[in-house]
């Protein structure tokens, strides 16, 4: 498994080593000591989620606080979808950036995403599923979002607001301004 920082260092790039022949593949999708040695920091995820969505289908921009925060560990098992995190960190050098990724079945990459950051995707295929490690449970109390199409954001979904699907709750989201936001308290990273 390869690891790359991103634009936002604390969002990490995995891309795992794909083995194949005629047969088919293997690759190994997660190994907690090769991503905590690249980390530095412990991670214990606790739940896997899975959820299918057909195209155009935005979900996001979600995140919980804490004491329920959540770090993500996402990858697509069918279709491709454009992944986003955003920094929700206030104090943060880089506090209202995102990250946009492509992930898919095909490039079988994944990206992780820390606690202190929204994270949401759009289904740019005909269907997507999207298969996700959580390092804490669901907590209703807890869980918030900001408007996708908050201008401030700056966030390109690829697709026309006409091709867009989302759910109630997603149409009423705060602006990034209005949101509860993360109190920063350290780097994540070295």
């Amino acid at each position: 498994m390869n690891f790359k920082r991103l634009e936002i260092p604390d969002v990490v790039l995995c891309e795992p080593n794909v083995f194949g022949d005629e047969r088919g593949y293997f690759s190994e999708t997660f190994r907690q000591d090769k991503l905590e040695g690249f980390l530095g920091y412990k991670i214990n995820f606790c739940q896997d989620n899975e959820s299918k969505s057909a195209y155009g289908v935005l979900r996001g921009l979600h995140y919980q606080l804490p004491p329920f925060a959540q770090t993500k560990l996402v990858r697509v098992i069918q279709g491709k979808v454009l992944d986003i995190a955003v920094d929700i960190r206030k104090g943060s050098s880089t506090f209202g950036k995102h990250v946009a990724i492509e992930l898919s079945s095909e490039n079988k990459k994944q990206l992780f995403v820390p606690r202190g950051f929204a994270h949401g995707f759009v289904v740019l295929s005909e269907e997507a599923i999207l298969a996700y490690k959580v390092d804490n449970y669901y907590n209703p109390e807890c869980d918030r979002g900001i408007a996708f199409n908050d201008k401030s954001l700056g966030i390109d979904w690829k697709l026309k607001p006409s091709e867009l699907q989302l759910s109630p709750k997603d149409t009423q989201q705060p602006m990034l301004k209005e949101a509860d936001l993360f109190e920063i308290k350290k780097k994540l990273y070295a």
